[in-house]
């Protein structure tokens, strides 16, 4: 087994809320755990349909247990105003798979660069201050393929490494879909690779 592979990440439990108020202009944060783009849009869709009379709908996110895929969205205002202070509170605190979109209502006072980057960041840490923060095991997941006369080989390869079974097709030609620790995968595609016959595809 790798020791050395980091296969465990913070990201928050369920979706939170925060606010803050600044000269008249409301700025409402959301925090959302995500996994991937399609929620990610879903979730600003929808708020974009509920608070549609709102002035701006910025938004970051993280994603990944590398966190190496994220984005800043400034939507209209200044630039890097918006997007980048709610990326550094989730980066702040070392968080990935993590949307927060902030919704501005404006109160008829500019607020200067200055004051937009203090206003959207104390919103987001509004809503991580009021979100549970949880690890979580970063998980690859393996189809593999075989006949069922290998069952019992399989089988004793996923209760030794306590693997969890996502689906499954049991006939004379047999499929699963298995999900797996990140720093296990090496060893555990190295035993399903011994059994004859098992055809075995990652999906990461």
């Amino acid at each position: 087994m790798n020791q050395d592979l980091q296969d465990t990440y913070l990201t928050i439990a369920e979706p939170s809320q925060g606010m803050y108020k600044e000269k008249g202009s409301k700025f409402l944060a959301f925090a959302y755990p995500v996994s991937h783009e399609e929620s990610i849009k879903n979730h600003i869709q929808d708020l974009k349909k509920t608070y549609f009379d709102a002035r701006h709908h910025c938004y970051a996110y993280i994603l990944g247990y590398k966190q190496d895929r994220y984005r800043a969205n400034d939507d209209g205002e200044p630039g890097n105003s918006a997007g980048n202070p709610i990326l550094g509170q989730i980066r702040s605190r070392n968080l990935t798979d993590v949307l927060i979109v902030v919704v501005r209502y404006f109160g008829g006072t500019k607020l200067g660069v200055s004051g937009l980057i203090q206003a959207y960041k104390t919103a987001s840490a509004e809503a991580l201050n009021n979100s549970q923060i949880v690890e979580c095991q970063a998980l690859d997941h393996i189809h593999i393929q075989f006949n069922y006369p290998q069952m019992n080989d399989v089988m004793k390869i996923i209760k030794t490494y306590d693997l969890d079974i996502v689906s499954q097709k049991t006939e004379l030609h047999c499929e699963m879909n298995i999900r797996v620790r990140k720093k296990l995968n090496p060893e555990v595609t190295k035993k399903l690779h011994e059994i004859e016959g098992l055809v075995l595809t990652q999906i990461f």
